[in-house]
């Protein structure tokens, strides 16, 4: 019987147990050249034994940001500072990908330099705040792009591909969730276009998947990962036609033959989906299950009975950087304090204890 902590073949990659970790985003980066620091480098580097890590969200380019304190992978000071994070998670023996984020029109203009101001599909806001240097904003209404800029988009999702590529990665991931500028592609909510990134699903899935082949011509297929999560609001995202939707798009991308699908599952009830698209998808299949809390070691489970290839654990890994160990056991746990997650200093984010 296959377990969790059995090595896997991602694509070409060997990573020693099935244990992935989440991408989280935790705003520890340089405020000015949005690279990461020391202290990032050792975060990444305490937790690599998991078998793949996932990292926060980078900005492939400088209008991508959403947050404050969040890397970029858009300029030669970014890639040489992720070069020492990628060399200190290989020294102990670690993979792992950096997530590309374009966060759209989840942002606000005080976060980006100059004259640049969130973009989206559709000039529709989001609900809702963000945090800026003066504090809570609202959303702005963000810039339509034009076909011209979501083809320099594109563009941009691959050389950040090509830029983590020369900063060490192993591969990356293509955000494709969470309300981010590629779900706000997929979602009707935040997409009114009525041209061929609009309208029916086959035009609203058009943009994730033009990414997708972007980055897999850029680096390879098997140094290419995507994730998605089928029916999340989050970031006031409102999907219609969620399995036909998510079924066409990795119809769309299944032929590209990509390393793998991550999924975060946002209810129990999705779970069908989830089992068909694991059904549908040839590559590796990574999931983050929905569960009542963080999710724990019961989840293991679903290696073992092959609902999935690997689990993504998130919370439970910022407070646990040897969580691997501690899930052979099933604790003990460190407890998470949820007031250093974003922004901060070592204090929550290097200082958790090892067993």
């Amino acid at each position: 019987m296959t377990t969790a902590f059995d090595p896997v073949d991602l694509a070409g990659t060997r990573l020693a147990n099935r244990i992935a970790m989440a991408p989280m985003t935790r705003s520890r980066a340089d405020a000015t050249s949005r690279t990461p620091t020391a202290l990032v480098a050792e975060y990444y580097a305490q937790r690599a034994t998991a078998g793949l890590i996932i990292t926060e969200g980078v900005q492939p380019v400088p209008g991508g940001q959403g947050y404050p304190f969040t890397p970029g992978l858009h300029s030669r000071a970014q890639i040489a500072a992720w070069r020492e994070v990628t060399d200190a998670v290989h020294a102990r023996g670690g993979r792992i990908f950096a997530q590309l984020m374009h966060a759209g029109r989840i942002g606000h203009p005080d976060l980006l330099d100059g004259d640049l101001h969130p973009v989206a599909p559709s000039p529709v806001a989001a609900a809702g705040q963000v945090f800026t240097p003066e504090g809570p904003k609202d959303y702005p209404v963000p810039r339509e792009l034009t076909a011209d800029q979501i083809r320099e988009a594109v563009e941009g999702f691959a050389t950040a591909a090509r830029n983590a590529v020369e900063a060490g990665f192993d591969g990356v991931e293509v955000h494709g969730a969470n309300g981010y500028l590629i779900h706000q592609f997929l979602a009707t909510g935040s997409n009114h276009r009525t041209d061929e990134w609009g309208g029916p699903v086959a035009h609203r899935i058009r943009f994730a998947a033009e990414v997708v082949r972007a980055v897999a011509a850029e680096i390879g297929p098997e140094r290419t990962g995507l994730r998605i999560s089928p029916a999340n609001t989050l970031n006031d995202i409102s999907e219609t036609e969620t399995e036909e939707l998510y079924t066409a798009l990795l119809d769309a991308v299944e032929p590209v033959g990509i390393a793998y699908l991550h999924v975060l599952e946002t209810a129990p009830e999705r779970r069908p989906l989830v089992l068909d698209l694991r059904k549908r998808f040839t590559g590796t299949f990574i999931l983050n299950p929905a569960t009542e809390g963080p999710t724990g070691a019961d989840s293991l489970a679903l290696v073992e009975d092959g609902t999935t290839d690997l689990v993504a654990f998130g919370r439970l890994f910022v407070a646990n950087p040897d969580l691997p160990a501690r899930l052979r056991t099933d604790g003990p746990y460190n407890p998470l304090d949820p007031s250093t997650m974003y922004g901060g200093d070592a204090r929550g984010y290097v200082d958790y204890p090892a067993l």
